[in-house]
């Protein structure tokens, strides 16, 4: 690749967001500064998702210059929290060099001073630093695009493990700075789009020590709007917000600019910027009360009965509550796992004896402030269907009715061996039959375990569905889930088939029909 086409430029905004998604709880673990209110990785993955997402909505056909331009305007209209600021101001600057076809050396210098000037107090030790020395080390490279990738990312990583050495409170919490941990994968997405290869993810380095707190910082309430306004006006609104508080950023430009601001009084902020303009999408946040809840933004909460299915949510970026097959987590750990996942939480059950205590963890945390919606899963693969359409971007309520509405559109089913003798709504069963079971129900009774799962397969798909997820259990014969493969590519070539190692107990086959 000698330039970045707009394939190229949609490919690496979409690979930057799924891997910050991945590393998004990771990210969040290294946030000390200047908040230690657990949210930096969130924030990027939000930033960098509106990007993609504003890419994505083009027209194959357009040229280089409008899809750097999207780009740079669906950051930073969905920039959130500090260093999502930051990166979106970074992006600015790739955009403006890179939409008129100059090299990416030139645009990653001009991405480090547009980040740094949009900062009022910089400081060393962050995601400017890091910024800056990718640009120092790229300036004078007299090579191709490969190679000013592999510097960029490579530089990146080096100078994201100097951060403690710049920042006292990261040394003492012994971590690095979160924001250049978060660029550090957005760049390593890049190198790896131009030269073709990610053969590894970017590995986000463990803290050491202990997090040190921050809410005993003085400012009170963190502020960020979208302003329209002249240029003219924004400078002295610059100037007034910086005497009222810290962390001031503001990027943008041509008449729309994204605001960020901690100051003790959320409200004279707010003044400020109606004297400047016109503010909106304003969000004003309790710094403290986010930092004691020990998280920020949108979470998700599963319950999980196995390792391969807790990987599954955690992969997806859910916090994971385990249990073993046939019992409910207790109050404490359900509490502790709202707590974590943030300041709108949505709950997934994913089994009706779940539900009750699910329930009592919302209305307690419901108390400390945090907005809670518990969905009506009954099953694992109706948790799958609901955080396969989560969307953090999207109105808390609109969220839950998508994911809600994912979730009762999935039938679900499974299969297990009966360990006594029992009457059920397909006949008498007796030790070591194979049940099949549809939303509850035993369908068939049967003596093999893959040809139970074929006839529960084929009725639940009699009903309609274009979609089936198997998620096999730790008991599962290897040949169980590649059976159901083979009959639905003559039975039902129309239908998609997903499989998942769940590794749950006491089901062999746990089946999903969407």
């Amino acid at each position: 690749m000698q330039v970045l086409e707009p394939p190229a430029v949609r490919r690496w905004s979409r690979l930057a967001a799924d891997s910050l998604g991945r590393a998004r709880a990771e990210i969040d673990a290294l946030n000390v500064f200047p908040v230690a209110d657990g949210d930096t990785g969130t924030n990027l993955y939000l930033t960098m998702l509106s990007a993609a997402e504003a890419v994505e909505s083009l027209p194959d056909d357009v040229d280089g210059a409008v899809v750097w331009q999207t780009l740079s305007y669906g950051a930073m209209v969905g920039a959130r929290g500090n260093s999502g600021v930051i990166v979106s101001q970074a992006l600015r600057g790739l955009a403006e060099v890179l939409k008129g076809g100059s090299d990416l050396r030139t645009a990653l210098v001009r991405a480090a001073e547009l980040a740094r000037q949009a900062v009022a107090r910089p400081v060393e030790g962050t995601v400017l630093s890091v910024l800056s020395a990718v640009a120092v080390a790229v300036h004078d490279l007299d090579g191709d695009l490969e190679e000013v990738a592999r510097r960029a990312a490579g530089q990146a990583r080096t100078a994201l493990g100097r951060t403690p050495e710049q920042l006292d409170v990261l040394a003492r919490s012994g971590v690095v700075d979160a924001g250049g941990a978060g660029l550090a994968i957005i760049l390593e997405s890049l190198e790896a789009v131009i030269t073709g290869t990610h053969t590894r993810r970017f590995e986000v380095p463990a803290p050491t020590g202990r997090v040190t707190p921050m809410a005993e910082v003085g400012a009170g309430y963190e502020v960020m709007y979208l302003l329209d306004a002249e240029d003219e006006a924004v400078a002295g609104l610059r100037a007034e917000l910086d005497a009222m508080g810290d962390s001031l950023v503001v990027v943008g430009g041509d008449g729309l600019w994204n605001v960020h601001v901690h100051v003790e009084e959320a409200g004279p902020a707010i003044e400020a910027a109606l004297r400047a303009g016109r503010p909106h999408r304003i969000r004003v946040t309790y710094l403290a009360e986010r930092t004691h809840r020990g998280g920020a933004g949108r979470g998700v909460v599963a319950v999980a009965a196995g390792d391969g299915i807790a990987a599954l949510f955690e992969e997806c970026g859910a916090v994971v509550v385990r249990r073993e097959p046939g019992t409910s987590p207790s109050l404490p750990e359900m509490l502790a796992a709202i707590r974590e996942a943030g300041g709108e939480v949505t709950v997934l059950p994913n089994d009706e004896s779940v539900g009750d205590v699910a329930a009592a963890a919302a209305e307690i945390a419901r108390e400390d402030g945090v907005t809670v919606s518990v969905l009506p899963t009954k099953a694992t693969v109706q948790g799958l269907a609901a955080l396969a359409v989560h969307d953090p971007l999207r109105r808390f309520d609109d969220d839950v009715v998508a994911m809600t509405d994912a979730a009762g559109h999935t039938r679900h089913g499974h299969i297990t061996v009966a360990d006594r003798e029992a009457v059920t709504s397909a006949g008498l069963c007796r030790p070591g039959d194979v049940l099949g079971l549809i939303d509850g129900d035993v369908v068939h009774i049967g003596a093999a375990l893959d040809e139970v799962a074929t006839l529960v397969v084929d009725r639940m798909l009699a009903g309609g569905g274009e979609l089936v997820t198997l998620v096999t259990g730790k008991d599962a014969p290897v040949r169980l889930a590649p059976h159901v493969e083979r009959h639905l590519s003559t039975s039902r070539p129309d239908a998609d088939l997903v499989v998942y190692s769940g590794g749950q107990g006491g089901y062999p086959l746990l089946i999903g029909v969407e």
